[in-house]
């Protein structure tokens, strides 16, 4: 934007420059020449009209002026550069450089009918010719003479003048342009400073420092932005101070729900244990209930760890405790405590050895795996391999996949991709992937042909 209005103003200024440069030239020339002309025309009239030698009257049937006299009176036109060409009945007389053969035919024309004058380029300098044919008086008229003069006057002191005067056009042209362009920088830095401002604040908003504020000056347009700005701001800090406080209100809900829900559900889990002794000896409809009621209680349990779980994320109390993990006895340990050793083949190297949080790392292979198990379709397969700059892991499934449409939003909390899947809190992923990046990792999903691969990277400690 800052070249744009420079461009802009430098090239008004260039154009109008070139406009009154270019006028003003045309005028002095205009008025030079003219003023040349009026000079020129001038004295060759007065010198026509005190022409006298013996046969001045030069009536029909007296003598011809002779040749002495026809240059005589080329010599009265002499002066500085000048050529004069005195003609009479065949006889011509000439005085300077220039001869008789050097009149234009249109002006020579144009002689006998009145004092006439034209510029011509003759031998590559500009002259300005005067001619005219002399009168006399008989009985009050004016009759012709025949008795033509030409005056050839040079114009080199005239085109010195305007070669004098284009110069100094130039030389103010160049410095206006130079003043322009100056002026257009200092005005562009006063019309864009406050844009800059507006900008950096802008950005500073974006980056979360929400009590930026911008100090008003003036009263132009400029002025009303930044107070608009301002305005927007505080509104903007406002709403993001109230939904801060309502989103802790709302984490401290689910943490302090959790944490009381947790005493009377381990209640409910020593008497479901109790219960699930006795439901082979119920009756097939009471131990139906009780097996429903056990899968409930279990389900339950699971979503309250997980939210507790979310809530020390989200309070920023989840630490790291790194100790080296042989990465294939993790994951056999991970697969037995939870019954899916049967269920899944794991391929990973006895030797595979990475320094890890044991528990974190049981958490996201637990999500993943039974992520798998639950909504793929066997078999599964969790693939882990050390590289060059930390562990990769791997875990496919060969079910009917994740809807493209889902794939973006699966490690959202809560969400549940379809139908299909449906079951569970939606909370599985997300805490997988909130591990992961605790660990400095990294986290994927792509769809199979058939199933799922969720990919995850875990960087040396």
């Amino acid at each position: 934007m800052r070249a744009r209005l420079v461009i802009t103003f430098t090239l008004v200024a260039v154009t109008a420059t070139l406009v009154v440069a270019g006028i003003g030239y045309e005028l002095a020339k205009s008025a030079l020449v003219t003023r040349a002309e009026s000079t020129a025309i001038d004295l060759v009239t007065r010198q026509l009209s005190g022409i006298t030698f013996p046969v001045g009257t030069l009536r029909p049937g007296e003598a011809a002026p002779t040749q002495r006299e026809l240059d005589r009176l080329a010599q009265t036109f002499n002066g500085p550069g000048r050529s004069v060409v005195v003609e009479y009945d065949g006889m011509v007389s000439s005085n300077g450089p220039l001869t008789h053969d050097d009149v234009p035919n249109e002006l020579y024309g144009r002689a006998n009918q009145s004092l006439v004058a034209q510029r011509t380029m003759i031998h590559d300098e500009l002259y300005l010719i005067v001619g005219a044919e002399v009168y006399r008086a008989d009985d009050g008229r004016a009759e012709a003479t025949g008795l033509r003069a030409f005056v050839f006057f040079p114009m080199r002191d005239d085109e010195h003048q305007l070669d004098a005067l284009r110069s100094t056009l130039a030389r103010a042209s160049l410095l206006i342009v130079l003043v322009a362009l100056v002026v257009a920088l200092l005005s562009a830095r006063r019309v864009l400073l406050p844009v800059r401002r507006l900008s950096a604040a802008a950005q500073a908003l974006g980056q979360g420092r929400l009590d930026t504020r911008l100090p008003v000056h003036g009263q132009d347009e400029l002025a009303e932005l930044t107070v608009r700005f301002n305005d927007a701001a505080a509104a903007l800090e406002l709403s993001v101070a109230e939904l801060r406080s309502l989103e802790a209100m709302s984490r401290r809900f689910v943490a302090d729900v959790s944490h009381e829900l947790r005493t009377p559900l381990t209640a409910m889990t020593a008497v479901a244990d109790m219960l699930s002794e006795e439901a082979a000896r119920l009756p097939e409809a009471p131990a139906q209930a009780v097996r429903l009621v056990l899968r409930e209680i279990e389900r339950l349990r699971e979503l309250v760890e997980q939210l507790i779980e979310v809530s020390r994320f989200d309070a920023g109390t989840a630490t790291l405790n790194l100790e080296p993990v042989t990465v294939a006895d993790a994951v056999a340990d991970c697969l037995r405590m939870r019954g899916w050793t049967d269920q899944v083949t794991v391929k990973a190297s006895q030797g595979l050895t990475v320094n890890l949080d044991p528990g974190r790392f049981d958490v996201i292979v637990a999500n993943l795996v039974g992520n798998a198990l639950k909504h793929g379709a066997p078999p599964v397969v969790i693939s882990a391999r050390g590289t060059d700059n930390g562990l990769e892991v791997k875990v496919r499934d060969h079910g009917a996949g994740i809807p493209a449409e889902a794939l973006p939003h699966v490690f959202d909390r809560f969400f549940k991709a379809g139908r299909g899947r449906s079951h569970g809190s939606g909370l599985g992923l997300s805490i997988a992937k909130a591990n992961v990046l605790l660990h400095g990792g990294t986290i994927s999903v792509r769809p199979q042909h058939p199933g799922t691969l969720f990919t995850v990277w875990l960087p040396h400690a």
